[in-house]
């Protein structure tokens, strides 16, 4: 569905159609899925997530919890642009 929509209604609707079909598997997770109904739909505006975001973010948090003796925040902002920057 997320290739085929053009439109964020269109995807809307496909995705209430989906939802009504995965009730019986996915149970409980469908409500969180139906409070953020909206923002998932805006994906079909520019076909974009915040994916690479997310993965970024993660890369940072298990880099300061490898970084405990890191003395300053320069030594830290360096590891970051080691680790980051290929």
């Amino acid at each position: 569905m997320f290739e085929t929509c053009k439109t964020p209604e269109d995807g809307h609707e496909k995705l209430l159609a989906w939802l009504q079909k995965a009730g019986i598997v996915y149970g409980a997770v469908l409500a969180t899925i139906r409070n953020h109904l909206d923002n998932i739909c805006n994906y079909f505006l520019n076909r974009t997530s915040s994916g690479v975001m997310e993965g970024i973010n993660n890369r940072i948090k298990l880099i300061k919890r490898q970084a405990y003796d890191f003395v300053n925040f320069t030594n830290f902002s360096s590891r970051l642009l080691a680790c980051l920057s290929h």
